[in-house]
């Protein structure tokens, strides 16, 4: 990873919050499992060490959660550390439906509903028909 794009991730990592706190329980797989969850979703987190109850460093705590998740290190300070992971399903190209197509589908959908509706109406009808007819 080049200078420009940690210094462009440290500018987003600004503005979030922590999404994982790390405490007495030290990096252990239920802290590796919520952590890589949200690297799944989000590529870019910030982690938050409880500094007096956990037993390890924070930049010791980073190293070896970016080595248990395969995700980089972006910064440390203090409390707190970064780490980012690629995630190639939240880059992919969304399909893009042609404007022709939303409309047929829309003028499609409105005429059975409509039509559904005319059913319905001639139920309507057709029941209260036979209860006059029965009296």
């Amino acid at each position: 990873m080049t200078g420009k794009e940690r210094a462009k991730f440290r500018a987003q990592a600004n503005a979030l919050e922590p999404v994982c706190w790390l405490g007495k329980g030290g990096v252990g797989d239920a802290f590796i499992e919520q952590v890589d969850g949200a690297l799944a979703t989000r590529e870019l987190i910030k982690v938050k060490v409880l500094l007096d109850t956990t037993p390890i460093d924070p930049r010791s705590a980073a190293q070896e959660t970016a080595a248990k998740t395969g995700a980089e290190i972006i910064q440390v300070i203090g409390g707190v550390f970064v780490l980012y992971r690629y995630n190639p399903k939240l880059h992919e190209k969304k399909k893009v439906i042609p404007k022709k197509t939303l409309e047929k589908n829309r003028l499609t959908y409105y005429a059975s509903v409509k039509s559904a509706k005319e059913h319905k109406d001639s139920l309507r009808r057709r029941q209260a028909a036979k209860k006059k007819a029965e009296r």
